[in-house]
């Protein structure tokens, strides 16, 4: 199964770092992940209208098994359209921080919530 990675890009000067980021932990732990933040490695997105990209990015999300939603999805445009695509076509939308806890309850056993 492969996830998708959703969250705030517009106005976030640190998205590529945040990304990259939640994309080395799960794949640490398995996953197999679409970062669409990358996409500026092989598309030159600076030469590309904001719908051009979006266009690009539901595509890659149309591959995916289940959406993931970085911290700050909700004020997020694209995320909210990421978001509704996925809900559109039944795709599971899970949280990366559940995700991360998941993965430290395998590793560790469940944690103590106080």
């Amino acid at each position: 199964m492969i996830g998708y990675l959703s969250g705030p890009v517009t106005g976030n000067p640190d998205y590529k770092r945040q990304f990259a980021w939640a994309a080395k932990q799960l794949t640490r732990m398995g996953y197999d992940v679409i970062n669409p933040a990358a996409l500026s490695r092989v598309v030159p997105i600076e030469e590309l209208s904001y719908d051009t990209i979006m266009e690009i990015d539901m595509l890659l999300l149309s591959k995916a098994d289940y959406l993931i939603q970085l911290p700050g999805w909700e004020n997020s445009r694209g995320a909210n359209r990421e978001l509704g695509y996925a809900l559109a076509t039944g795709k599971i939308v899970v949280s990366l921080e559940s995700l991360l806890k998941e993965g430290r309850e395998q590793a560790y056993g469940p944690t103590k919530h106080f």
